[in-house]
Parts: structure tokens; C-alpha cells; sequence
């Protein structure tokens, strides 16, 4: 296929684009090509502008763009650069879609399970409709609707919520790491709340799966089928680590440090990847202790 990936540095679309070159012919929207070229390779095609690429001659594109959601504070600045970094990309590539004659079959979209919002203790999987109404599920609600408008007869958009993504080259493992390792880890906030997390190499081989399966559309939960408590998740990275994991965050701490991103921390969500699960996807990393063991026993 010839795809058009956006995001493509990021923790995810870096490792996917080692995947996908192998087979298929890569285009790559970035700010910086020259950098872009330094981390993924010379094997791919790299464009500054949407305008710089026909989308009839596209077969699918994915799109992974956004500013990261925990770097800083949420300041309503932060915040207005959150939504635009992600729904004004998104509403240009829907557009440039609808607009072709020739459109591409598939268009992948990046999302969360911040779309639910927060939860109790339920596991909930895409059927699940009753969301809390908070800058996560708004932020990703518009974010979903902007890629519908690609979607025809021609195109189909599939909606990926993505969970807390394990890997050492990024991402909250790797936030988590330096305190746990020094053996000052522990659970945040009460800890029941749901942690719904997903290996880096299942990620990118769901997206390869939803790729290939044309029979899959619409919101499509990227998470393990094994969510855990935040104090069952402390614990058995603490056993990988070979480290107690004793030392609690309050609640209050991390409102204080945080703002209300904090709220990210210290609520969740269970959730169950149905859709994957009900066409045959398998999981290289289903359960939790294995997927950490892969990523951290040296």
C-alpha cells in the first residue's frame, strides 16, 4: 500500500513506520524532514505540507499528530493547543479525503480512552456509552468527529483509543521508571483506579491488523485485555524491578504539582479491547507481568 502517516516521530509512529517500510511505501507529513529522515530512515517519503501529496494516489493514511497531552501544565493556552494540534490536522486530512475522486480505502485515526472519561470500576469496552463529561472525552470526541467527516462509501475511518502505551523509549512507563527503580514507588491516589495499558509491539500490530481488515470500522479500544488497579499495576512493576513498592502519592500531591492534569492519575478506566477481540486479533502481550518482563528484564 502507499500510506500517509502523520505523527510519525512519535513514540508509536516511530516504531510503526520500522514495521510498515518493510512492505509498504511510506509519506510522512513533518515539521522537520531532515530530523524526521535522522530517526525513521531514507526509505520514506517526507512532505511539509498536505498540499505536497495527491490523496487520490493514497491507499490508506494514519494519522498519530498531536501535542503531547502531559508535557505541561493544562493552562487554557495548553489546552487550545492540545485540541487545535490535533482536530485542525485531523479536519484538513478528512477534507482532502472527501475531496478526492480517488479517495483512500482506509483512514486510521489517533484518539484515547480519556473518551470515556473517568470511570468506577466496570469494565467497559466500545459499547459503552455512559461518559464523564471532562476535558478528556471532549478533547477526543471532537477529535473522533473530526475524522468521520472522511468517512464514504470509498473511505472508512477506524478510531483508535489508545490506553496508557508501555515501552522504554517514551511514555509514562518511562515517567514512572526513575522513582521505582530507587525503590520509591507506589500506588497514586486510592489506587483502585483502572490503569488500561497496551505493549508498544501490540500497538503497532493492532494498527497493522486494523490496516489490512477492511470488515473493521469506527471507535476501536487500543488497550490489553487485562486492565489493572493503579495499586495491582505498582505492584507488579515493583516485582519486574525487583523493588518494594511502598511509598503512596497522595491525591493531594499530585493536584498540587499538576493542576488538573493530575486528573489523569488519579482516575481511570477498565477497558476491554471487544472489537479486536471478536474479529481475532491476539495479543503478543496480553497479561501484564510478561509485558513488563519483555520491556525491563535486562
Amino acid at each position: 500500500m502507499k500510506i500517509l502517516i502523520t505523527g510519525a516521530t512519535g513514540l508509536i509512529g516511530t516504531q510503526l513506520c520500522a514495521q510498515l517500510v518493510k512492505t509498504h511505501s511510506l509519506t510522512v507529513l513533518t515539521r522537520d524532514s531532515d530530523k524526521a529522515k535522522q530517526k525513521l530512515g531514507g526509505q520514506i517519503d517526507f512532505i511539509n505540507a498536505l498540499c505536497d501529496i495527491d490523496f487520490n494516489t493514497l491507499d490508506c493514511v494514519i494519522n498519530l499528530a498531536g501535542e503531547p497531552i502531559v508535557n505541561k501544565r493544562w493552562s487554557d493556552k495548553q489546552k487550545e493547543i492540545i485540541r487545535n494540534s490535533r482536530i485542525q490536522l485531523t479536519q484538513e486530512i478528512a477534507a482532502a479525503i472527501k475531496s478526492s475522486s480517488n479517495p483512500p480505502h482506509t483512514f486510521i485515526s489517533g484518539s484515547a480512552i480519556g473518551y470515556y472519561g473517568r470511570q468506577e470500576t466496570q469494565h467497559i469496552d466500545e459499547q459503552f456509552t455512559k461518559v464523564h463529561q471532562e476535558f478528556s472525552h471532549t478533547l477526543c470526541n471532537d477529535w473522533e468527529n473530526a475524522a468521520r467527516h472522511a468517512e464514504t462509501d470509498s473511505t472508512r475511518v477506524c478510531l483508535i483509543r489508545t490506553g496508557i502505551v508501555l515501552s522504554t523509549n517514551g511514555g509514562a512507563l518511562q515517567k514512572m521508571l526513575p522513582p521505582f527503580k530507587l525503590g520509591l514507588g507506589g500506588p497514586v491516589a486510592s489506587g483502585e483506579q483502572g490503569m488500561s495499558w497496551i505493549h508498544i509491539n501490540d500497538m503497532v500490530s493492532l494498527i497493522e491488523f486494523v490496516m489490512n481488515n477492511q470488515h473493521l470500522t469506527g471507535a476501536i479500544n487500543a488497550t490489553a485485555p487485562t486492565p489493572q488497579s493503579n495499586r495491582a499495576f505498582s505492584k507488579t512493576l515493583a516485582k519486574v524491578l525487583h523493588r518494594p513498592a511502598i511509598f503512596p502519592m497522595p491525591a493531594w500531591v499530585l493536584n498540587l504539582a499538576m493542576g488538573e492534569m493530575a486528573d489523569l492519575l488519579i482516575f481511570g478506566q477498565y477497558v476491554i479491547p471487544s472489537k479486536l477481540l471478536d474479529v481475532g486479533f491476539e495479543f503478543q502481550y496480553p497479561d501484564l507481568h510478561p509485558a513488563l518482563e519483555s520491556l525491563l528484564d535486562n
